[in-house]
């Protein structure tokens, strides 16, 4: 007996609608761009309606074709407003075909298409992610290239009605007007300029109703870290904060956090392009991590959201492969120098001595204190300084970034200044006085820091941060610091083994375009920087579902370290608002306090 055709996997369900919908909406831009034709058999039942309705309905083709398409990712990715519009303009469309091009065609295959989202409704269960203006502002710059080539189309399919033999600026011309609604420079015969300047009017209006829904949609609020969360993570990082030289950074209050049924462990994430990047390993016991993990992942699923982390430890990635079934590559090393092993005598070490020593000869002082031995005063100075030397517009950092200094509430991080006595040359003082560089480190668990951030002032000697690191390696085992976490260097081992002796060519290849790239993203000058201090090189690693996610995450942790960031008129920047969790986030909340 033979078995009966199985339809496609569920999961398989999204995809396959998604593309279906991206080929009916070019059918229905299809049907309204280009001039009619008549089915011979429709045709008379077609001659009832009446004759105005044929302009109207080719707008609203190109309409909901253009709509359809910019739905398609949406669907793809399992939204459920998505699914919600594709229901409504499916049948729209099919109504537009037939009124306009009497096509049998394009009025079956949205109405198979919209049975198929009714039948398959319980796989777009996705929530909304969180609101992102920058979107409408793409989604304006994308439009009016998009509705211009499109009236390009409509007017140039249309030309032998026009009057005359109008140029080809006329006709750019009568294309730009039109979608403002005001009539152009070219005339046409009959009933043709109504058709025309009422599809290229529906361009103009959908390209501004959808850029305005975008950047004034209601909400959906992003997950932040609240103050009760703040609580919570601080315990567990004064009981396993020793584990990860990340975990001090889960403190930042631009991520959101889910903990482990039982509390006792806990994953702190940040969704940026619709990944939800973690970074680190996850904070608490080992042993309540995978509930951790579970919950992560549960919340990626509910908005189809593509979970990934940035540099967790080999233990970290084993428990995350394990646990999720996601897989891992490695993405660089991280630079640990352990302080009783820390000297600057020998070979080994000349260029830095050599350079400390020279700036040390030229007049510059050091201080390395705790942030809750520093004045107010102090601080707000500091502060001020590290905002103004920062070098751009937007502050860099994730993964290794707490994103704040002297907090009341991070009195145990580290601060290492550099000063200078003001001259008497007459020249204009600094506004900050004798401070010329910063370095602040996080706690480490009891025995260890993390270095956050370095600034400098750019008038001041070369070697700042180099004279800084010393400074804070010599005054560590007063402050009870054992060890010190430096910078993180992607690729190094690849850097490394491709400048030695007998690299093959294929390593050698690698080694020269990561060299060529990091004359925009410092990988080999931090890989040097970092190889100064002869540290010991822990391997991170970037834990992920699919080879074919990787390039998606590689651009969302571009914008999530700051080297991609939209700029955005300032009607569209986002405001502040309170820390808010999503609605799945605190159901997910009120479980762990009920166990």
């Amino acid at each position: 007996m033979r078995r009966l055709p199985r339809g496609p996997r569920p999961e398989k369900v999204p995809s396959l609608i998604a593309s279906a919908a991206t080929l009916i909406g070019l059918l229905d831009i299809a049907a309204g761009v280009f001039p009619r034709f008549r089915h011979s058999r429709i045709h008379a039942l077609a001659q009832v309606l009446p004759g105005a309705l044929g302009p109207y309905a080719a707008a609203l083709a190109i309409c909901a074709g253009v709509l359809l398409l910019l739905l398609a990712h949406g669907l793809r990715r399992r939204k459920r407003r998505a699914w919600r519009a594709a229901v409504v303009l499916l049948p729209l469309g099919a109504v537009a075909q037939f009124s306009y091009r009497h096509s049998i065609l394009g009025v079956v295959l949205p109405l198979l298409l919209f049975g198929l989202l009714l039948r398959h409704r319980s796989e777009f269960r996705a929530l909304p992610d969180p609101r992102s203006r920058w979107k409408a502002l793409t989604n304006f710059l994308l439009m009016s290239v998009f509705s211009v080539g499109i009236g390009c189309v409509i007017v140039g399919t249309h030309a032998q009605r026009a009057v005359g033999e109008p140029s080809i600026a006329e006709l750019l011309k009568h294309v730009v007007y039109g979608l403002f609604g005001v009539e152009g420079p070219v005339d046409y015969y009959g009933r043709t300029s109504w058709t025309i300047g009422t599809s290229l009017g529906a361009l103009g209006l959908l390209t501004a109703l959808t850029t305005i829904y975008l950047a004034f949609r209601p909400e959906h609020p992003a997950a932040r870290l609240t103050e009760e969360d703040e609580n919570r993570l601080r315990t567990l990082l004064a009981k396993h904060g020793a584990r990860d030289s990340l975990g001090h950074f889960a403190l930042r209050r631009d991520k959101g956090v889910v903990f482990s049924p039982s509390g006792k462990a806990a994953v702190t994430y940040r969704v940026v392009s619709g990944v939800m990047l973690a970074s680190g390993d996850p904070i608490g016991d080992v042993e309540a991590w995978p509930g951790a993990i579970e919950r992560f992942m549960a919340e990626a699923r509910a908005h189809s959201w593509t979970p990934a982390v940035m540099g967790c430890s080999q233990t970290g990635g084993e428990v995350w492969t394990r646990e999720s079934g996601l897989d891992a590559l490695e993405l660089g090393d991280e630079a640990i120098v352990d302080v009783p092993d820390f000297s600057l005598t020998g070979r080994a070490m000349r260029n830095v001595r050599q350079m400390v020593k020279r700036i040390e000869r030229g007049g510059y002082t050091t201080r390395v204190r705790r942030v809750g031995d520093l004045s107010a005063e102090e601080l707000d100075r500091v502060r001020r300084a590290a905002a103004d030397w920062r070098g751009t517009d937007n502050e860099r950092g994730f993964s290794m970034a707490l994103g704040r200094i002297g907090d009341p509430s991070d009195g145990d991080c580290l601060i290492a200044t550099a000063h200078l006595a003001e001259d008497e040359t007459g020249e204009t003082p600094s506004p900050y006085g004798d401070l010329k560089a910063v370095l602040h480190f996080v706690p480490w668990g009891p025995d260890g820091v993390s270095l956050d951030l370095m600034r400098r002032d750019r008038s001041a000697d070369p070697g700042m941060n180099e004279l800084l690191i010393v400074a804070a390696l010599q005054a560590a085992p007063a402050l009870g610091i054992q060890r010190m976490s430096l910078n993180f260097a992607m690729f190094r081992s690849a850097l490394a083994r491709g400048e030695q002796l007998g690299a093959g060519p294929v390593l050698r290849t690698w080694r020269g375009l990561l060299v060529f790239l990091s004359r925009w993203f410092q990988i080999e000058s931090l890989y040097k920087f970092n190889a100064k201090f002869r540290p010991r090189w822990e391997p991170r690693f970037v834990v992920f579902r699919s080879s074919r996610d990787l390039p998606r995450i590689g651009f969302a942790a571009m914008q999530a370290e700051g080297f991609v960031t939209p700029a955005l008129p300032r009607f569209l920047r986002p405001s502040p608002r309170p820390a808010r969790m999503c609605p799945h986030q605190v159901s997910g909340d009120r479980e762990v306090r009920a166990a």
